[in-house]
């Protein structure tokens, strides 16, 4: 199997690392990667400026292709490009931070998993709850399990695996779950800085979930979270509305 190995933290990250040690057991990995962290970058992409590209040596652990672009650059080019063969799997992550809730929208780990989706290529995006010292090795190793379930993966959709907080003890389980929309409670903090300019920090952002089934609150019970996720944003419900209109 020839799998595509990419992230957000960049290329850099000790989360890409891990999960490219235990990746390396299902198949051959390509690993492209940002340079630099691109962490809440979405599905931006690059567009007036050229890409650049080198190939690079991290340590010990792997080979791989840094490029100065967001995670969908990166994916772009290496299907287009940088892959010896097309990618029978997209993974990307480990991601330094649960990507749950309304985060995947603000994804760029996400959004990696879902240019290959647009590409018609089996993705899954992988993430771990941000600890003072996240367990990446472990976290690995609980990715490529629940991945192994899904081979051979057909989903025409994006996987999204969540692992939570190593340090409180093994997982509990693994929970099939939906993606919450109930959103975050936020703030902005006001304050002025030396020139006199008017700055806004974001805070807060505790999840306003209810009691119901959902990926946010899976993952806060110590449960390993799978919600498959869809490129489609057409409102179906709202589109039976809009035909009775008359145009």
């Amino acid at each position: 199997m020839n799998i595509l190995l990419t992230n957000d933290d960049g290329i850099l990250a000790p989360g890409i690392a891990a999960a490219y040690k235990e990746l390396c057991k299902l198949g051959d990995v390509t690993v492209v990667a940002p340079s630099d962290r691109m962490s809440g970058a979405g599905h931006s992409i690059t567009v007036y400026e050229p890409l650049a590209c080198e190939k690079i040596k991290i340590e010990d652990h792997f080979a791989g292709f840094s490029v100065n672009g967001s995670p969908a650059d990166c994916v772009k080019l290496a299907v287009m490009e940088l892959c010896p063969k097309k990618p029978d799997l997209v993974v990307s992550g480990i991601n330094n931070g649960a990507n749950v809730g309304i985060n995947v929208y603000y994804s760029g780990t996400v959004a990696a998993a879902m240019e290959a989706a647009f590409y018609r290529i089996p993705a899954i995006a992988l993430s771990t709850v941000h600890e003072e010292q996240t367990d990446f090795k472990n976290a690995a190793k609980y990715c490529v399990k629940v991945i192994n379930k899904l081979l051979p993966v057909s989903f025409a959709s994006v996987i999204s695996i969540n692992i939570p907080r190593l340090s409180r003890g093994e997982p509990k389980g693994i929970k099939v779950v939906p993606q919450s929309t109930m959103g975050f409670d936020e703030h902005f903090v006001k304050k002025q800085n030396d020139t006199g300019q008017t700055l806004y920090q974001l805070a807060g952002g505790n999840h306003r979930d209810k009691d119901l089934p959902s990926d946010t609150l899976a993952l806060n019970e110590g449960f390993i979270t799978v919600t498959s996720l869809g490129f489609d944003m057409t409102d179906y419900n709202g589109m039976k509305k809009l035909h009775q209109i008359q145009w």
